[in-house]
């Protein structure tokens, strides 16, 4: 291991002042409390021994780790963050593309992972948003996943908590707003699908004419985010709506085409024409979660349509929405007239599947 070089350097006023501790890495000078040179080379040499033992320790962790990793002394964050965005495809990637452009990133961007301090990754986090709290979790698990890291950073049970933004429902009142004011057609009909089915506007977007199975009135489609089927019967509501639209390959030949960022974005500024706040997209599926809640709709009846791990059926099930239980009286005749539709029995594998949001054939 070369010689390292002392961090404090003595330095003295003029006219026989007080000794000063000069710190060659801030540029800051501080006073030492004495005019006794021996007494101030005594606790200058503590403070550099103080400072020289981590980085000693330090050095040494890199000879041994060099053996496996010869990057292990030159590998950045930025390096890190290059090598999670080659492992991520679609929009994840875009998303990760996004996130490491990110300015609080900026504090630690160049540092080297193995020389970081939980101080540096502390004050990176204070200085962004939730988005960076998010992706810089993920990009610390990777890296010691990756054993570019021999230990956390910052232990898993000390990462400040993640604080989302509070989400909320469209109305009714403000989806009819946005349909009357909605010149387009194409557009008109994709948010009033989003409000029949509840689909993420990934899913709804990208339906086709081949996802429905119009003999049993059905609409089934992989949800792009968790790959599980969803399926929903379909009204003569759902169906005026597919009536307007193509019998053959894609139900909305533009918008399907356009990034999903864009069609939020052209959403936005509709709501904010129409002087609604507080909404997304995402927001008409929480309101298909709090109707169905509302109503009386079985919870595993939304999990089938929505996906098993779906938030908004959890928000909404668990505490949001006020329901009014029909009588099971009720229920049971218009179970045996064929009003409501039937889901196989709750078998072990099913229940198995149901948990972790898959699908059982």
């Amino acid at each position: 291991i070369r010689a390292m070089k002392n961090r404090f350097r003595l330095y003295r006023r003029k006219n026989g002042g007080m000794f000063y501790a000069h710190d060659s890495e801030t540029g800051k000078q501080e006073s030492l409390g004495t005019k006794d040179r021996a007494e101030a080379t005594t606790l200058l040499n503590a403070r550099n021994e103080s400072f020289r033992q981590p980085q000693l320790n330090l050095h040494i962790a890199k000879a041994y780790l060099a053996g496996t990793d010869s990057g292990v002394s030159t590998r950045t964050w930025q390096d890190a963050l290059n090598a999670i965005i080659e492992t991520k495809e679609g929009s994840t990637k875009d998303r990760w593309v996004r996130a490491a452009k990110e300015s609080a990133l900026d504090l630690i961007r160049g540092k080297v992972i193995l020389e970081t301090q939980a101080e540096q990754l502390l004050a990176c986090l204070k200085a962004g948003t939730v988005s960076t709290n998010v992706h810089l979790r993920k990009l610390h698990n990777f890296c010691l996943a990756m054993n570019w890291l021999p230990w956390p950073i910052i232990p898993k049970r000390l990462w400040p908590e993640v604080r989302f933004q509070p989400k909320r429902a469209i109305t009714l009142e403000e989806h009819q707003r946005i349909i009357e004011r909605e010149k387009n057609p194409e557009r008109q009909s994709f948010y009033e699908l989003c409000w029949h089915l509840g689909g993420s506007q990934t899913d709804i977007a990208n339906l086709k004419a081949e996802d429905i199975d119009w003999p049993n009135r059905t609409i089934a489609y992989n949800r792009q985010k968790t790959g599980s089927l969803a399926m929903i019967h379909f009204g003569d509501e759902i169906e005026a709506v597919l009536r307007r639209l193509p019998v053959v390959g894609p139900l909305f030949p533009y918008l399907h085409t356009v990034r999903c960022g864009d069609r939020a974005t052209e959403f936005k500024q509709r709501c904010e024409g129409l002087g609604i706040k507080g909404v997304s997209l995402h927001s008409y599926r929480y309101a298909w979660a709090e109707r169905a809640k509302q109503c009386g709709y079985p919870e595993r009846f939304a999990q089938e349509a929505l996906g098993h791990n779906s938030k908004a059926v959890h928000r909404a099930y668990a505490r949001k929405a006020k329901v009014k239980l029909p009588s099971l009286e009720s229920y049971e005749k218009q179970a045996a007239e064929g009003q409501i539709i039937q889901l196989p029995p709750l078998t072990a594998e099913r229940d198995r599947a149901a948990r972790l949001g898959q699908t059982v054939g």
